[in-house]
């Protein structure tokens, strides 16, 4: 226990000398980097480390940490030292704007890990894409991401293969036929995932019974949850947070709504079950990967995490574990450190053994996984259920790209 408490220690005096080397400024925190030789690496991670959504980044920032202490162990990326520069987003796309200009054009990172929300990464993979910079973002699951160019790359799968996914999983192993839809109207990503999970939960023979909305941040369901159990559906999507989520599974149990309750990623969180209690009992939701996973790897990588953070890491920790592995892989194949290199390095990723799956980038950038399908039990115990792979589906089509939800610039704006 000692030598837990030491290293869970050695993590976060790290983690506090990253803030002290920040000063406040116009955009948010303003990291100062001491001059470093040039064999140095310079990786920029930006995540949200305070608003709606830092659940996600903390657990994502553990993930890089380690991935980089890893590798430094071992010698860094191609005999370099790995240097992590953080920066907190706050969950918000126009803060993460102008945190990845400063660490672009100020620090001159030499590649970027982030973010772990779409829309947030969409902001960011257009600087990166301006400036010549790889970008790999962990778990941003929009199709629009790596469409911005040649230099943005996600290591996770996309919105595209997980809504396709859910609506298999519902048809195939839930037999459900009649759908409800809670969809947050001022989330890209739950307009997005929950028009693939409808187009696709339709051509799978199903139908769709009623399509209601919430607002993000919204504490009363009470409406939309009548029209729901109105309609008398077999399963209720549920593609958003965990916030969201948890609420609306306590307000639905509470007036007699019984059906399973299925989600995608967002739901992933340490969170989702404080929120949502014993109502999320039966429920489902899509993942990147579940701590139950007996694999070999996959239980090494939560030992180890358990071990460093005294907790249980979730598929954000994961994912991003894997992107700095990834980036670190790509950078110590480059010939040099140029911006252009690491990029042709990083796209020439084939078969990298990751905790979350084996990672290879196709044409678009994107890896090719398959989803893990968490199941929710008794008392928040959770297990897998089922994975779907790429050969389980026919492809969909390409989707067109959902427009831009009005209204606040919270989390996922």
């Amino acid at each position: 226990m000692r030598r837990s408490c030491r290293a869970a220690l050695t993590f976060a005096l790290a983690a506090a000398a990253t803030l002290a080397g920040c000063v406040p400024g116009r955009g948010g925190p303003e990291v100062v980097v001491e001059p470093t030789p040039d064999n140095r690496v310079r990786l920029g991670a930006f995540m949200a480390l305070t608003g709606d959504t830092a659940q996600y980044g903390i657990s994502a920032l553990n993930g890089y940490r380690m991935a980089v202490e890893e590798a430094n162990a071992a010698g860094g990326a191609g005999g370099r030292r790995v240097e992590l520069i953080v920066q907190d987003t706050r969950s918000d796309a126009v803060e993460t704007e102008v945190v990845v200009e400063r660490l672009v054009r100020e620090v001159k990172v030499h590649a970027l890990l982030g973010e772990v929300v779409s829309s947030r990464s969409l902001a960011a993979a257009r600087v990166a894409q301006r400036d010549g910079v790889p970008m790999l973002t962990p778990s941003a699951t929009s199709p629009e991401v790596t469409a911005v160019g040649s230099y943005v790359f996600r290591s996770c799968y996309t919105d595209t293969f997980q809504g396709a996914a859910i609506a298999h999983f519902a048809t195939s192993q839930l037999g459900a036929r009649r759908a409800a839809f809670l969809i947050d109207r001022d989330q890209r990503y739950s307009i997005e995932l929950a028009r693939i999970i409808r187009d696709d939960f339709i051509r799978h023979g199903g139908e769709v019974v009623v399509a209601q909305e919430y607002d993000e941040g919204a504490a009363d369901f009470s409406i939309p949850l009548a029209e729901v159990g109105a309609a008398k559906p077999d399963v209720i999507f549920i593609p958003g947070y965990y916030l969201e989520a948890g609420l609306l599974a306590r307000q639905a149990r509470a007036i007699g709504i019984e059906v399973p309750l299925v989600g995608g990623d967002g739901w992933d969180s340490p969170r989702l079950y404080e929120i949502g209690g014993q109502a999320l009992s039966g429920g489902f939701y899509s993942s990147h990967f579940s701590a139950e996973d007996p694999d070999p790897q996959v239980q090494r990588f939560v030992a180890d995490y358990r071990r460093l953070f005294l907790g249980t890491p979730d598929s954000f920790a994961a994912t991003a574990y894997d992107a700095a592995r990834v980036m670190i892989a790509a950078v110590a194949r480059a010939p040099s450190l140029e911006r252009a290199a690491i990029r042709d390095a990083l796209a020439q990723t084939r078969d990298f053994p990751g905790v979350t799956g084996a990672v290879t980038f196709d044409a678009e950038r994107n890896a090719v996984k398959s989803v893990v399908v968490v199941r929710i039990g008794d008392n928040g115990h959770q297990s897998v259920e089922t994975h779907v792979s790429p050969e389980d589906l026919v492809p969909p089509a390409t989707p067109t790209p959902s427009p831009t939800p009005r209204g606040r610039r919270r989390r996922g704006n």
